[in-house]
């Protein structure tokens, strides 16, 4: 079983978590290598519709059989039943929209990647007692990096990466880091609906190695 620190560290070396959900099981499937091929080694495919554990569990036998090097997550966890149930099927992470303290305890005591949206200092300091030490921002676009500056120095031991709204443009993302973020989860602003509905896979490729390389300039 993956741990906590090593999701952490693939995390952080990629510098970004690309994060999407279709109810169609092939294009789940496609857009997962898709992002293997251009580089990505950390996915969170999110719990958001009636075919999300169906298609998850066969995402995962793809990615044992074809991506050994990739982890996969689930996104959009709102209690333990919903983790019990990834868990089984073989997710290697879990990240929600908010703090579950059920779900954070859980994660903490089987050594679990763990990643809860936090909105408030309040909400951060929370998880942080529940020994959370990777804090998804979220709404991102709604915080913006300068809440995180405004707030970082009171949290040296936590990391923190935004989701919602982060966008693709050297400008935003530079924003991010300059703030001090390890990572930044990538939603619908890099698998768009349009990438998904006219299967543009190589499109994607394409965007997803343009973040990559404006990422690695940002840590320099």
């Amino acid at each position: 079983m993956v741990n906590s620190q090593q999701v952490t560290d693939a995390i952080i070396k990629q510098g970004m978590l690309p994060l999407y959900f279709n109810a169609d099981e092939t294009v789940s499937i496609d857009l997962l290598r898709t992002l293997y091929n251009a580089g990505i080694r950390a996915v969170e495919y999110t719990n958001r519709g009636e075919a999300a554990l169906k298609n998850f569990e066969k995402m995962v036998g793809v990615k044992n059989a074809e991506m050994p090097d990739m982890l996969l997550g689930v996104g959009t966890i709102k209690n333990l039943k919903q983790v019990i149930e990834y868990m089984h099927v073989g997710a290697d992470f879990l990240v929600s929209p908010g703090l579950v303290k059920e779900v954070a305890y859980y994660a903490v005591q089987h050594d679990i990647f763990y990643a809860p949206g936090c909105m408030t200092p309040s909400e951060i300091i929370a998880a942080e007692n529940a020994g959370i030490k990777f804090i998804k921002l979220f709404p991102g676009n709604m915080l913006g990096p300068s809440f995180l500056s405004g707030i970082k120095e009171i949290f040296p031991k936590l990391l923190f990466m935004p989701t919602g709204g982060v966008d693709t443009t050297k400008e935003n993302i530079q924003g991010w880091f300059k703030a001090g973020v390890c990572a930044v989860g990538m939603g619908s602003k890099l698998v768009s609906k349009e990438v998904m509905a006219n299967k543009e896979y190589d499109k994607l490729i394409e965007e997803t190695k343009k973040v990559i390389a404006i990422i690695n300039d940002c840590k320099k």
